[in-house]
């Protein structure tokens, strides 16, 4: 399987201050805000991901990020010169998902909980259409909808209905088979000149291969797009390492947790940045976690 993190859009949302600086770059608690998406695929067990953002951007990000190598994955960074829709991603990246399946996560998305690692990879080892992550929410107008019948097949998606039927939050992580390809560039563009990402679900949906995961008590999910919503991410992630003394989205670790790397590399990531706490915290578990 591969992986897409889509990165671009102009973050108007958080202005003024993404008018000089991504958003993908802007800080949630001690990482960058890309760090979380990428550790999403990486936890999925998805090695070769392609990083989509703004002409602007896509230096930075490679500046950050590199080809992946020290992390045991391999990194491609593409333009997406102007937003055209979260489906454009599945346009863009054609030949990076040539005949595989594909993950896509959208670039300010933090998710975090118990048995969530285990999820995923499930998801990837096998994956049959079209699936989706939802999140259950006080206020499901604001949102995009999935109903789900007893064996979580979706059954509706409404875009922040009047008077919803669910609650579940249809979250910025989507699992696709290789068909998806294929019907992003079959569906017409929105008035906005968009493609939209329901369209794409909505295809599975009338196919009846379409499903929800609903993500427990036990996890969180984070739209970090707005200011509040950043600062009540980076407070979050603050809380739990500070009292359980791990690392949230920490790539490096994830890496080693799951084989791309080994102790040595971990060891040398860490002293790398032995003079903040991040890297000595690398240097501690490298042989801990051996």
């Amino acid at each position: 399987m591969k992986g897409i993190v889509l990165a671009g859009g102009t973050g108007s949302r958080l202005f003024p201050l993404t008018r000089a600086m991504s958003k993908q770059l802007l800080s949630v608690y001690n990482k960058p805000l890309v760090y979380y998406p990428l550790s999403v695929l990486m936890l999925s067990g998805i090695r070769d991901i392609l990083v989509i953002s703004t002409p602007s951007t896509v230096p930075l990000l490679r500046a950050l990020l590199g080809d992946g190598s020290q992390l045991g994955i391999r990194l491609s960074y593409a333009v997406q010169d102007e937003p055209r829709g979260i489906a454009d991603a599945f346009r863009i990246g054609a030949d990076h998902v040539g005949d595989d399946d594909v993950a896509l996560i959208l670039g300010d998305n933090l998710f975090h909980g118990a048995g969530f690692a285990r999820r995923l990879q499930e998801c990837a080892a096998a994956p049959d259409g079209c699936t989706l992550f939802g999140y259950p929410v006080s206020d499901p107008e604001r949102y995009g909808i999935g109903e789900v019948d007893g064996d979580g097949m979706l059954v509706s998606i409404e875009e922040k209905p009047l008077r919803p039927r669910a609650n579940n939050a249809i979250t910025g992580l989507y699992f696709y088979d290789n068909e998806v390809v294929d019907i992003s560039r079959r569906i017409t563009p929105s008035a906005r000149g968009e493609l939209e990402i329901t369209d794409v679900n909505r295809e599975y949906l009338k196919q009846g291969r379409a499903r929800l995961i609903r993500l427990s008590r036990g996890n969180t999910w984070f739209d970090c797009g707005t200011h509040d919503s950043l600062l009540a991410a980076g407070q979050y992630v603050q809380v739990i390492e500070q009292r359980q003394g791990v690392r949230v989205a920490c790539l490096e670790e994830i890496a080693l947790r799951m084989g791309f790397i080994d102790a040595d590399a971990c060891y040398r990531l860490g002293e790398q940045m032995r003079q903040s706490d991040y890297g000595r915290y690398l240097t501690e578990i490298a042989y801990a976690l051996d």
